[in-house]
Formats: C-alpha cells, sequence, structure tokens
C-alpha cells in the first residue's frame, strides 16, 4: 500500500476578493513527486502555504504523515520539510550564501554542509556576494541548495525553475531527481513549466480557478488523447461521424476530403471509423500540454484519475 505524506480532506480556503480554493480531497503519496499545474490564480502557492501552515484552512483537515496538527506542526516535523518559495525572502539580503547558510543550520540538525557547498560549486552560486545584489537565477540556484542541505524528507518547491537559464534548469531538474532517487524524499512542486512536470513529475495535481480538477499517474495521461485525420467527402459527411463517436471532439475540414478530430481511446475508435467505411490517414498523440488544456476545458481524461493509496 502507498503510505501517503499528506492527506487533504474537504479544505477550503477563502482568499480576497471573495474568491474561494477548495473543497480539496487530495492524497500526496510519499516518495514521489507531484506536480501542482495550474493557471496563475489556481490556487497552487495557497496550497503550499497551507501545507507550511503559513497559512490555515478555513475548512477541513490537513494530516501530515496520517496526523493533524491542528495547534501547529512539532519542531521535529519542521526540520524535516524544506520549501524554496516563489520569491525569495528580503531579510538575508545583506548576508552572503555562507552567512545565510551558517544560520539557517542552526534550524536543521541534519545539515549536510559538505553537500551544500557541493552544489553550489556545481550550480556556479558566487559565495562573495550578497544575496541581495545576485541575479534572479543565482539567488533561485542558492535557494534550492539551501532547501537541499537540510536532507529534507519533504521540499516544497514553488516555480522553482524561475530565473534560471537552461544550463541551470537542466542541473537543477538532475539534482532534484539525484536526491529523490537517493533519498526517497517527497517533492511537492509548483510549476508552470511543461518539461519541467515531464521531466520530474510522477504525478499530477491539475487546479483550476481555485478548483481541483484531479490527480493523474503521469505516465497514464500520455496517449489518453489522440488526434485523427480522416477521409470525408463533406461537412454533412463529417457531421454524420460525429454522431458515431461520442466522446470525439473538434470536428474540423482542414482541407477539401480531408478532417480532423480529437479522440480519447484512440485504438478502440479508430477501429470504429474503419468500420464505418472511413479512411484513417494518420493519427498522433496530443502533448502533454494539450492534453492538460483539454482538461482545464472539462474533458477528463478516461481511466486516469486513481485512488492514492490503493
Amino acid at each position: 500500500m502507498v503510505q501517503q505524506a499528506i492527506e487533504l480532506r474537504n479544505v477550503s480556503k477563502k482568499r480576497r476578493r471573495g474568491k474561494t480554493i477548495g473543497p480539496l480531497d487530495l492524497n500526496l503519496p510519499q516518495g514521489y513527486i507531484t506536480a501542482l499545474v495550474g493557471q496563475n490564480g489556481s490556487g497552487k502557492s495557497t496550497l503550499l502555504h497551507m501545507l507550511l501552515q503559513l497559512t490555515f484552512p478555513d475548512e477541513g483537515e490537513i494530516r501530515w504523515l496520517g496526523q493533524p496538527y491542528p495547534d501547529g506542526l512539532p519542531l521535529s516535523l519542521r526540520q524535516r520539510i524544506a520549501y524554496v518559495p516563489e520569491t525569495s525572502e528580503m531579510e538575508e539580503k545583506f548576508w552572503s550564501a555562507g552567512e545565510a547558510a551558517e544560520f539557517r543550520r542552526h534550524w536543521y540538525p541534519d545539515w549536510d554542509q559538505g553537500y551544500f557547498e557541493e552544489l553550489l560549486a556545481k550550480f556556479d552560486v558566487p559565495q562573495g556576494a550578497k544575496l541581495g545584489k545576485m541575479s534572479k537565477g543565482e539567488r533561485r540556484k542558492f535557494e534550492i541548495a539551501a532547501a537541499l542541505a537540510p536532507r529534507p524528507q519533504l521540499l516544497l518547491l514553488d516555480e522553482p525553475s524561475s530565473g534560471l537559464d537552461p544550463f541551470a534548469w537542466k542541473a537543477m531538474v538532475e539534482t532534484l531527481r539525484k536526491y529523490m532517487d537517493a533519498t526517497g524524499a517527497t517533492v511537492v512542486i509548483s510549476t508552470h513549466i511543461i518539461e519541467e512536470v515531464r521531466r520530474l513529475a510522477d504525478y499530477i495535481v491539475l487546479m483550476h480557478q481555485g478548483s481541483l480538477l484531479g490527480m493523474a499517474e503521469k505516465d497514464s495521461l500520455f496517449g489518453s488523447w489522440s488526434e485523427l485525420w480522416v477521409q470525408v467527402e463533406n461537412e454533412e459527411e463529417l457531421r454524420e461521424l460525429a454522431g458515431e463517436l461520442p466522446g470525439a471532439l473538434h470536428f474540423d475540414m482542414q482541407t477539401p476530403g480531408v478532417a480532423s478530430l480529437i479522440t480519447p481511446q484512440a485504438q478502440q475508435n479508430e477501429k470504429r471509423i474503419q468500420d464505418l467505411g472511413v479512411k484513417v490517414i494518420k493519427s498522433r498523440m496530443l502533448e502533454l500540454d494539450e492534453i492538460l488544456s483539454l482538461w482545464t476545458q472539462g474533458h477528463r481524461p478516461i481511466l486516469i484519475d486513481q485512488e492514492r493509496g490503493d
């Protein structure tokens, strides 16, 4: 049975301008990377803040490793959690990387100074510079190194690649994956970078306008939707075909005699089309960003939303 790192039960939180996040019912499995995906304002950062108890839900309950902590997370648990916020804190801007690390290490008994220095070197962080004088990317790399140095068992990352150049982004992805493989930690990452989701995530949580649309194992999404091109004479013939394919979307005449459509269960529907005497010219599986876009429009993938812990 999959152990749950975090469980949310009917969690809701009112935000500014009367907007509400939730209700959220969600299990985040222990030892995996879960990506929170959604447009700006969908509630991803607020969810991370609730997991850190930087803010509290108005309704519902959150459990960490099976236990609720309504009166605050104990220090022993906080010392196993690390967080990289979307915007760096200003309090440390006059400190160098080494000075900031010296302060932080007092809070974390498992702080690994050698690992921290190894990451600074790998990320090419200027150790003598004040944090406030660093570029956004340099400060980001410091924050990631400082988050990993305590060897956390729960790592929360809010848009971690913000400000990183392609080389630094690749190094970050490789470092996070290597850390996961070595420690079995749980990672929750809020991101809008699809390639980041593709490279890192085991599970995807999709949020939209404060609502939880669902959770899926990432690999199960691939192939859930496909685009087919078929040979039809005219719009009338295309409409007749549409009537035979419930669940298919976006029927469109591309050129005279050729139409396209989006369909779930492509293999099954491709056979259905051929049985109707219509020629399938070609097909392609939709990319992950296209699948997630359809999902936000209300077209939920078939057979992918599983209960965690089965």
